[in-house]
């Protein structure tokens, strides 16, 4: 099986378990692919959590989830020394924490305090954990997936937008249509029966073997080699730029932009955009690859002004408006 055959495995797998997301799910499988962390946003009881699941059940991965909550430390994520005595000797181990996993799973990340979220963001950007002088590695395979919603927002402290961009995409999840609850609705239904059925009468009905991590690793390897012209490195500057001098291009997006995009951006479009291209079957990107993800990738690294907010503008709009006003290659 190729690698190409292997990704598309994965996302049917998934949208089994996720009705009518097939958005999140692409977004979760080139966050994959890209080697990028990933930050999850909806209101309550929108399958985010249910999504993150799906991906590390079907992948031969290693997956851990940390519940973030107020009185959560620092060394509840990262693990700590811990004083070991036998046989008359006593020394200190590492014991490591849940953030050394292949799938990280951070639920409501905003609901830890700095502290916590900076232990996470590092671990994130270093792909590594310092304690007590020691320097212990992640696996190959490390991806964090932060979640968060835009609700209850007393006893929780908001990323700074300086760590938020740490994040390769913040994916944006929404309510479904009707016609898709309607099959969640049977979705779960038809789970819990399976699992009252499977308590009374175990099954030995194999599942399918996971997908491994060398699909991965070998889709990785693919999506380095795909091709990225001279004309779309300057589009996709271009729009990076367009939100640091919005007054060149529209009066409006200098009244409602405060803060441009970092030049992460530009490398999270060109990752973002080569993986998008090469899950499409091409060997090369196209402005329609760029624009597929650039909302994703502009939604927590542009800032926008008091004046923008109070006309109810949202990052996505002035993301529209970017996308109409800078020229095709």
């Amino acid at each position: 099986m190729s690698a190409n055959d292997a990704i598309s495995d994965l996302k049917k797998r998934m949208a089994q378990s996720i009705i009518g997301q097939t958005d999140v799910i692409d977004r979760l499988v080139i966050g994959l692919l890209a080697n990028g962390n990933l930050l999850v946003e909806g209101l309550p009881g929108l399958a985010k959590t249910r999504a993150i699941k799906a991906m590390a059940r079907n992948l031969d991965a290693k997956f851990s989830r940390i519940q973030f909550t107020p009185d959560l430390l620092p060394s509840d994520v990262t693990g700590t020394e811990i004083y070991h005595q036998a046989g008359g000797e006593a020394e200190f181990r590492f014991e490591p924490g849940p953030i050394f996993a292949n799938i990280v799973l951070a639920d409501e990340i905003n609901r830890a305090p700095a502290k916590v979220q900076a232990a996470l963001l590092e671990a994130m950007e270093e792909r590594q954990v310092t304690v007590a002088g020691t320097t212990h590695k992640m696996d190959p395979l490390f991806i964090v997936m932060a979640t968060q919603n835009p609700i209850e927002q007393e006893g929780t402290y908001p990323l700074p937008e300086a760590q938020m961009d740490r994040f390769l995409m913040h994916v944006n999840i929404t309510y479904p249509p009707v016609e898709d609850e309607v099959e969640v609705i049977r979705l779960v239904r038809g789970e819990e029966i399976a699992a009252q059925a499977d308590a009374a009468n175990p099954s030995e009905a194999e599942k399918p073997a996971p997908i491994r991590q060398q699909a991965v690793f070998d889709a990785r390897t693919e999506i380095g080699q795909v091709h990225t012209s001279d004309a779309m490195d300057r589009y996709m500057a271009d729009l990076v730029q367009a939100t640091r001098t919005p007054a060149a291009l529209d009066e409006d997006l200098a009244r409602w932009i405060s803060v441009g995009a970092s030049p992460r951006a530009s490398l999270a479009l060109d990752r973002c955009s080569r993986a998008h291209a090469w899950m499409a079957g091409r060997d090369y990107v196209d402005p329609q690859d760029v624009r597929a993800i650039v909302h994703d990738v502009f939604r927590h690294r542009i800032s926008l002004s008091f004046e923008a907010q109070g006309e109810d503008r949202r990052t996505d709009d002035v993301t529209d408006a970017i996308v109409r006003l800078v020229a095709l290659p």
